[in-house]
């Protein structure tokens, strides 16, 4: 069979397709290619008019790949486009086990899959293995074992002298990682900074740990690094970089490990911006009240990525677009889809236009329509690196330094047409730090400015390549995603509260594991004890202010004082508050109807508390949106000083609103935690 881009034919072989066809009698041909007259193991070719015309054109005979033969062991496969040429066959195991030798094949015009299939090598489903955990200096492991894998369970004890830090038992993990945090073994007499340990599968060179001392980080065979090479000890006593990991090639992470990544552990600080040289802070998406974010969002739709793959990234688009919407922030939308060729969804231009963009609404309706065999990674960023420049052509230098950019990229990696993405990201990077550079290497004063990150999707993902594109300071930016449907928690942790956390109606639409899972979904919630000689009366509140709780009339009674009541927030500095007064709506008279037959009248049931101290605000404790206030119409995403009638409009949009209601046993955690 001759080969793509050969062009050319042997006088033999076409004396010998003519001879056997009988150049008079075309009708002869057919059989020579008929099926049955092909040996089943190998390429089934297209019919005698796909070879006829080869002569003609002196082109390619495209021809189909065989299945037979082609199963694996434990587990099943699928074909993305059928045998044809540029379908992709893809393996799938169950939880615990991964397809070897090979994860995917890829249907060559020769009718070949690549890779072949090896003859003493049977395709199977193996057990997931994890990286080799007797690497840890000054200690023991057990139990002592060649390999690891799922299930297994590990015991780390260190030698005489020497303290133990992280994990003292882990297990390893069906995603092929080990449970808990690195054992480390060590003195930490005289050492500037703490032992930074060795991660399962590494090797490490260096083991002084003084000001400017470096650490570096290499795999085992078989293995690639995740995470910072080289460290350096630095006079803060903190190392450089985030602790490095081993991935082998079927480890992938988990959503709750990725939202962990993008900085779950949120420090609430109201005002203070992270400095970044503060290696132990998780930076996110950065949010500024008064600030511009534009985020750019791009989506492998090209063959090597599964149609369902595209769902979910569209899903999980949808919901970081809503996450974000809930901010007193209007971010700047850039939203494509890539293969050989560019789907611009949203352009960022039209925000700047001042035109109304409905997101979700065009997201929805996008759907992939023809069959995408080429894929053109850098044209993503090219069209990227466009809009940036066209953005701070429009709004001026001054304006554009104080944009922060955030871009998502979800795709596998595989690129064959456009070159490398790398150049291009360089260009970006170039003109998101203005050209300002730093003496010390690899630090850039304005790399706070942009975030570059990378999910890797799809059925084999290519590290090597991805890895580089990433930008941004703090934690990991590129994450191995198995499955990406469960990314809600992910995108809720990739907005930097900090610095919105007085913003009105912030909280989490979901429970966590979190021991305040529940008081983060009801932030604003405050109880009330109003406590006299005879009787204690228990009602619940909303905060509006660091100040101020707003809560019912009917609560109080007459002659009850300030020094009477207790309002209970846990805001980290104790959980009872001293109110300093409280003021009753001055038209609430629960008896103003009786002569009418209505016992209890609330309208105007209403009255708001002052606190002698404010409480401290946090993503645990947020003030409540009060309607006709500026804080609602940022809330609401008005744009200027909007009115009540338009917050009106804004709230009520449909018909018929859900109403919740809350008590204090579903906010406390007695319940779901959900409203009704």
């Amino acid at each position: 069979m001759p080969k793509k881009g050969d062009g050319q034919i042997t006088q033999k072989l076409l004396d010998n397709i003519l001879e056997n066809s009988g150049a008079s009698q075309p009708s002869s041909f057919f059989p020579l290619f008929s099926s049955s007259n092909l040996n089943m193991r190998s390429p089934v070719c297209w019919s005698w008019t796909a070879a006829l015309l080869f002569f003609v054109f002196l082109g390619q005979v495209w021809c189909e790949c065989p299945t037979e033969n082609m199963g694996i062991e434990g587990g099943h496969y699928k074909l993305t486009r059928e045998q044809q040429p540029g379908s992709m066959l893809i393996y799938y195991c169950p939880e615990g086990y991964y397809p070897y030798p090979a994860l995917t094949r890829t249907c060559h015009q020769n009718g070949a899959w690549k890779p072949a299939p090896k003859r003493f090598v049977p395709q199977r489903c193996r057990v997931v293995e994890c990286p080799d955990p007797n690497v840890l200096e000054y200690g023991t492991v057990s139990p002592p074992q060649e390999r690891y894998f799922v299930d297994n369970e590990t015991a780390y004890e260190c030698d005489s002298g020497y303290t133990q830090r992280g994990s003292a038992r882990r297990v390893c993990l069906p995603n092929g990682k080990w449970s808990g945090s690195t054992p480390i073994c060590s003195r930490d007499t005289g050492d500037h900074c703490a032992d930074p340990g060795i991660p399962a599968g590494a090797m490490r060179t260096g083991n002084i740990f003084g000001i400017g001392d470096k650490v570096t980080y290499n795999c085992n065979s078989n293995l690639f690094l995740m995470g910072t090479s080289e460290r350096t000890c630095q006079e803060n006593r903190q190392w450089t970089g985030f602790e490095p990991a081993c991935y082998y090639k079927h480890t992938y992470d988990t959503p709750l490990e990725v939202s962990q990544a993008f900085g779950s552990a949120i420090k609430e600080s109201l005002t203070t911006l992270e400095s970044i040289n503060d290696v132990q802070g998780e930076r996110r998406i950065r949010i500024s009240k008064n600030g511009t974010l534009n985020i750019y969002i791009a989506v492998d739709i090209s063959e090597s990525i599964e149609k369902e793959h595209v769902a979910n990234a569209k899903d999980a688009i949808s919901k970081l677009i809503t996450k974000i919407s809930s901010f007193s922030v209007s971010p700047n939308y850039e939203l494509l889809f890539f293969s050989s060729e560019l789907s611009e969804v949203v352009s960022i231009l039209d925000f700047f236009d001042g035109q109304e963009v409905n997101m979700k609404e065009k997201l929805e309706k996008f759907t992939v329509k023809a069959e995408h065999t080429g894929t053109d990674l850098n044209l993503a960023f090219k069209t990227i690196l466009e809009r940036m420049a066209l953005i701070k052509q429009r709004v001026g230098e001054k304006t554009f330094e104080q944009h922060r950019h955030a871009i998502i990229v979800f795709t596998d990696g595989v690129y064959n047409m456009g070159g490398s993405p790398l150049p291009t990201v360089a260009k970006i990077k170039n003109l998101v730090y203005m050209n300002h550079t730093s003496e010390e290497p690899g630090v850039q004063p304005r790399e706070e400015y942009l975030d570059i990150y990378i999910f890797g999707i799809g059925a084999e993902i290519y590290e090597s390549d991805l890895k580089p594109l990433t930008a941004g300071t703090g934690g990991n930016h590129f994450f191995k995603m198995k499955d990406i449907t469960n990314l809600q928690e992910t995108f809720d942790e990739i907005i930097d509260e900090e610095e919105v956390v007085g913003m009105c109606g912030l909280h989490k639409e979901y429970e966590t594991a979190e021991k305040d899972s529940t008081r983060k979904m009801y932030p604003w919630m405050a109880s009330i004890v109003v406590q006299n000689e005879q009787t204690t009366k228990n009602c619940l509140g909303s905060l509006v202010s660091p100040q101020f709780v707003l809560t019912a009339a009917h609560c109080f009674t007459f002659g009850d004082l300030p020094e009477n009541i207790v309002v209970e927030i846990d805001d980290g500095n104790g959980r009872s508050k001293r109110v300093k007064t409280f003021k009753l709506h001055p038209k609430y008279n629960i008896n103003a109807k009786a002569k009418e037959g209505v016992k209890e009248f609330y309208d105007y049931d209403v009255a708001l508390i002052q606190l002698e101290e404010d409480v401290q605000i946090s993503s645990a404790v947020r003030p409540i949106c009060v309607p006709c206030t500026q804080e609602t119409s940022g809330a609401l995403g008005l744009v200027g000083d909007s009115t009540c009638k338009q917050q009106e409009e804004e709230l009520l949009k449909t018909h018929l609103e859900k109403l919740n209601f809350l008590t204090k046993k579903n906010a406390s955690g007695a319940g779901k935690g959900s409203p009704r």
